[in-house]
């Protein structure tokens, strides 16, 4: 989002820069104007229009920005990608370890009467062990609570775990027989067995018990997953997806994870700072909407994997701004949902630490990780976090907006006073005998206004700045350059025609007159322009405000130099030197009526 940001704003720069250039030449050329000196002209108002330092102030604030937010446990890999962050107005992430403490541990096995019931955990401890996929909090918990009896097994082979079949077998030997133990999540191993431990057949009411003690389990925040097993004919050596059926049930294994402390506070804070937080889970609907209700986060509208097949990708644009909760869903599917929520103008940022989150995270405007998540997660991040928790990112969205404000009042600072003083220099060179401003004389105003630029990286945000999601807008942008720029002309002309017609100026007085001018209206709107309040209630930074301070000082001192004759100034007389100063001072007036006018339309 920022770099589409960025390549707007320049296309808007360079658009205006050359029709300035063009137009300024043309006119001048037919006026028999000298031509080298009028194309050094043109060209120097092009670079004055130009705001060139915003790389320097671009690389100021991120690097300002990415050392505040280390300092808050988030590590930047991407540095645009802190501008993005700011710009957030929707966080997916997934329940584990955000919501939820992401310790799980086991709470207990149990047979299909729910009773308690060690075989259970001895298969599931066995099925885990043995698995050679990537390790899950599951399998860890399991395998925390129990260690299987290894001694005279032999593993066969492995049907792996996918995001379709959601469950993963491990065919063993143990001398007596052979056997298929399966593990995952409840309904698809339900959806593979046909007995019971009896071996009696699975059917009517037995079944739909069994669904009702997991509905039971997974409304009170309980995870759940099914353990099944079937004997294996002797004989078969290869093994396949297909092999999973005919499966006894044998029962049920359930987790615990508490609700993160302050989950509630944290979603709380976000709202309020205009970031809407939907969950995005692989878990059991029932689950996560325990979870989503403790702590305060809406469940009323909720979308499983199955009705996301279900959806075509414009219906899903327009349901997945409405959901809060995303339940039961693969990895591509994830990815869907992020791009459904980008393409309805929403800057996405995404919360991933697996495996199965990299296309997510990829698809986002901006992705997060942790430092404890696996290397392709991490890799995919342009954030880590230090810290697994909501607050952290609540942290890391403000930095983000302060460094994105501070970026945006130099643009507007820079090109609204450019914008004003090219324009004016533009009219005023084909009205005038002589050229305004020499070029050497536009550079170095430009240099010295730039000077307290890179100060902004460093200025104080107001809370308001910092309330809600904030883009680029070129409209906004073309908006202020226009009218803040009309006013700085119309102050321009003011001075122009006190010179010509009060003071009778010559060319060089002229000429220093309006550099000073120009140069203290440039400096002391910047003090103005860098906050919606009135600029005596806004505290500016202290590197801002003492380097335009100085300037000041010396805009009025640069005549008086030893070596102003060579840049072509003249001392200027003290009345005019009072006169200028008033202008600059009712100028600032002036700028402040209108930003109230401004943001109050």
């Amino acid at each position: 989002e920022f770099d589409r940001g960025i390549r707007r704003f320049g296309g808007l720069l360079v658009t205006s820069m050359l029709v300035l250039v063009i137009v300024i030449f043309a006119v001048n050329a037919l006026l028999d104007r000298p031509i080298v000196e009028t194309l050094l002209f043109a060209v120097a108002l092009g670079v004055g229009l130009s705001p060139e330092l915003l790389p320097a102030v671009l690389s100021v604030n991120l690097a300002r920005g990415a050392q505040t937010m280390a300092k808050r446990g988030v590590l930047v890999r991407r540095l645009n990608a802190i501008e993005d962050l700011g710009s957030v107005d929707v966080l997916c992430t997934d329940k584990t370890g955000t919501l939820t403490e992401g310790v799980v541990r086991v709470d207990g096995a149990f047979d299909e009467r729910a009773a308690p019931d060690d075989d259970v955990l001895e298969l599931a401890a066995l099925n885990a062990a043995l698995q050679a996929g990537l390790k899950n909090p599951l399998d860890d918990a399991i395998l925390e609570a129990h260690r299987p009896r290894l001694a005279g097994v032999e593993k066969l082979a492995e049907i792996p775990y996918d995001f379709v079949r959601k469950r993963l077998s491990v065919v063993v030997a143990d001398g007596k027989r052979t056997r298929i133990v399966t593990k995952g999540a409840f309904q698809h191993v339900l959806d593979a067995c046909t007995r019971g431990a009896d071996g009696a057949l699975l059917a009517g009411d037995r079944r739909a018990q069994l669904e009702e003690r997991f509905r039971t389990w997974s409304a009170a925040g309980t995870r759940v997953i099914a353990v099944a097993v079937r004997d294996v004919v002797d004989g078969q050596t290869s093994f396949g997806r297909g092999d999973e059926r005919d499966l006894s049930f044998r029962g049920f294994v359930t987790f615990l994870d508490r609700e993160k402390t302050g989950a509630r506070e944290a979603l709380a804070a976000l709202g309020a700072l205009g970031v809407s937080v939907k969950v995005i889970t692989g878990d059991a609907e029932l689950v996560a909407r325990h979870v989503a209700s403790v702590v305060g986060l809406g469940a009323e509208r909720v979308l499983t994997g199955k009705d996301l097949d279900e959806l075509h990708d414009e219906a899903l644009w327009h349901a997945a701004e409405k959901t809060d909760l995303f339940v039961e869903v693969d990895p591509n599917q994830k990815e869907r949902i992020i791009l459904a929520l980008k393409k309805m103008s929403h800057v996405v940022a995404f919360l991933g630490d697996g495996v199965n989150d990299a296309p997510a995270m990829h698809a986002a405007d901006t992705s997060i990780s942790v430092d404890s998540a696996v290397d392709v997660a991490r890799e995919a991040a342009d954030f880590v976090l230090l810290e697994k928790h909501l607050d952290v990112i609540r942290a890391g969205i403000e930095e983000g907006r302060k460094t994105f404000a501070n970026t945006l009042k130099y643009v507007l600072t820079t090109m609204s006073a450019n914008l004003g003083n090219m324009v004016s220099m533009a009219v005023a060179s084909l009205a005038l005998p002589f050229l305004p401003l020499t070029a050497g004389q536009i550079l170095l105003n430009n240099f010295l206004s730039d000077i307290p630029a890179l100060g902004i990286a460093d200025d104080n945000v107001d809370p308001e700045l910092v309330a809600a999601p904030r883009r680029w807008s070129m409209r906004f942008i073309a908006r202020f350059m226009i009218e803040f720029g009309l006013l700085s002309s119309v102050f321009d002309m003011l001075t122009f025609a006190g010179l010509i017609l009060l003071f009778h100026a010559g060319v060089e007085l002229f000429r220093t007159a309006w550099f000073v001018e120009s140069l203290l209206t440039e400096l002391l709107v910047a003090l103005v322009v860098r906050t919606r309040r009135r600029f005596y209630k806004s505290r500016p930074g202290r590197i801002l405000l003492g380097s335009s301070l100085v300037l000041v000082v010396v805009a009025f001192a640069i005549p008086f130099l030893p070596f102003a004759d060579w840049l072509g100034f003249a001392p200027m007389p003290l009345l005019l030197s009072l006169a200028v100063a008033a202008i600059a001072a009712l100028y600032i007036v002036a700028a402040e009526a209108l930003k109230a006018r401004f943001y109050r339309d």
